[in-house]
């Protein structure tokens, strides 16, 4: 089966490009090079069938030419150099784990909205998941390689917008996971250091306690019932070999269980202090952009700080004080074919929208997916193309077996000022096979749950994080 070739087009906008990324588990179904989609006009795309499947051998790419763009591939992909045991999930565990973190999520701005009516005051320091421990989101779908201690040594973790602290797995272990990677072993640091109960970075912590040796402890527990419990340490972050980040404050996980996929642990790009964003932000600059790869066999970027390219659209980022963590953007409409779907505005601003990368699939009001189901039905309807059965969440799907090329209608996604982000075909379909492949958008179930804009509609963008200017930007083609 011939693969179409890659080319990559990776922005640096003249930032620290400190990470390369690629996906984990949100898209296996695509290990070979990205599909080759061109448009009959410009509210469509045509796209090759057999590009569409993936192909067994890793597809060859040219390196980046920035010498601190490091090369990290797919764990489950043909480019790993060491497969996972077990295997890539399937895309119903995929999408399940998926539905866990867009619930977690949900109760999280929920049970921050009630508290912030009950208790105006003490909305924005007090408010948490009622009761049950930690801060409840999910794992995430895409790694980056940093090293940590000194001398450093390497570590591939999950990165995820909707976390703050940053982790990894730490000896002694009393109760930890199965990774790759040994794990992160204090005593052979010179830089590492304990976070003493009394100092600020463990007072800002969501759930802190304290060790009989006076050690600050902290607790995550995620939405797929995951959890990580340890010690909240100090020690030098490496970005690249010629950019580090000194006393970078982290947890080290001694009681780690749940669904990491042998990741070693986590950043987080958060809004709150302890994030990495928020740590790097007096060296870099307030802000961070990726771009996350269309395909398992191709790489993205995240690069901290630096000038966003010059075709990004940008959107006002929305700051609310019950969830300060989150992205908030407002998206106010989207278009099918070029034309706007019948939904009031209204209807997206009074559930608003956080923008995330370890979501999966886009969520939406139910009344403007409704809208949008029907329109992209009525014009995949002038094909007759063969339905499939509903996979998971994803309700409206195709089968295409027998066709050399398909058309899709484009989708855009319409934000306030005016910002209109045309997105990419991987973006459009969520593709299990070519006899499923399936709408990637679902609903909330109601109108008034936070929306989601996850990481499968977020492909191919340059996605600048402009904290300094409280902006969001999409600049389309920074990746492949």
């Amino acid at each position: 089966m011939a693969s179409s070739s890659l080319r990559r087009s990776v922005f640096h906008g003249g930032a620290l490009v400190v990470l390369a990324v690629v996906a984990l588990v949100s898209a296996p179904r695509r290990t070979g090079a990205a599909p080759a989609a061109e448009t009959t006009g410009p509210h469509w795309h045509v796209v090759s069938v057999s590009s569409l499947l993936p192909t067994a051998a890793c597809t060859a790419s040219k390196a980046s030419s920035n010498s601190s763009a490091l090369r990290v591939v797919h764990r489950h992909g043909p480019c790993s150099p060491r497969q996972a045991r077990g295997g890539a999930p399937s895309h119903a565990e995929i999408l399940e784990r998926d539905q866990a973190r867009v619930n977690s999520i949900h109760r999280k701005v929920s049970a921050a909205a009630a508290a912030s009516v009950i208790n105006p005051a003490r909305a924005t320091k007090d408010v948490s998941l009622p009761a049950k421990r930690g801060i409840s989101l999910g794992t995430g779908n895409y790694i980056v390689s940093v090293g940590l201690g000194t001398p450093a040594k390497e570590f591939s973790v999950v990165f995820d917008t909707g976390s703050d602290l940053s982790w990894v797995q730490c000896q002694p272990c009393k109760d930890c996971y199965d990774q790759q990677d040994p794990l992160f072993d204090p005593e052979q640091s010179s830089t590492y250091s304990a976070v003493p109960c009394d100092a600020q970075e463990c007072d800002e912590l969501e759930s802190p306690s304290c060790s009989s040796d006076n050690k600050c402890r902290y607790e995550v527990v995620y939405g797929d019932q995951s959890q990580t419990d340890g010690d909240l340490v100090r020690d030098t972050l490496t970005l690249t070999p010629s950019a580090k980040l000194a006393g970078f404050v982290f947890g080290c996980g001694d009681e780690n269980t749940g669904l990491f996929g042998q990741a070693d642990g986590l950043v987080g790009l958060g809004r709150e202090k302890v994030s990495l964003s928020s740590q790097a932000a007096p060296n870099y600059g307030a802000g961070f952009s990726y771009c996350l790869p269309s395909s398992s066999s191709a790489a993205g970027y995240l690069s901290l700080g630096g000038a966003a390219p010059a075709n990004a659209q940008f959107t006002a980022m929305v700051t609310r004080s019950d969830t300060p963590s989150f992205y908030y953007l407002n998206l106010v409409g989207i278009k099918v074919a070029g034309r706007s779907i019948k939904v009031p505005t209204t209807v997206f601003v009074t559930a608003g929208t956080v923008i995330d990368s370890g979501t999966v699939i886009t969520r939406l009001p139910e009344t403007a997916y409704a809208e949008l189901r029907s329109a992209f039905v009525q014009s995949m309807g002038r094909y007759n193309y063969k339905t499939a059965p509903a996979l998971s969440i994803l309700d409206t799907c195709y089968d295409f077996t027998g066709h050399s090329t398909v058309q899709i209608p484009t989708v855009a996604l319409v934000f306030a000022g005016g910002a209109t982000v045309n997105l990419d075909f991987t973006g459009v379909l969520y593709v299990a096979r070519v006899s499923r492949a399936c709408l990637a958008f679902a609903s909330n179930g109601d109108d008034s749950s936070v929306g989601i804009l996850g990481n499968t509609q977020q492909k191919t963008f340059a996605v600048v994080y402009d904290v300094a200017n409280q902006k969001i930007g999409f600049g389309a083609k920074g990746c492949t």
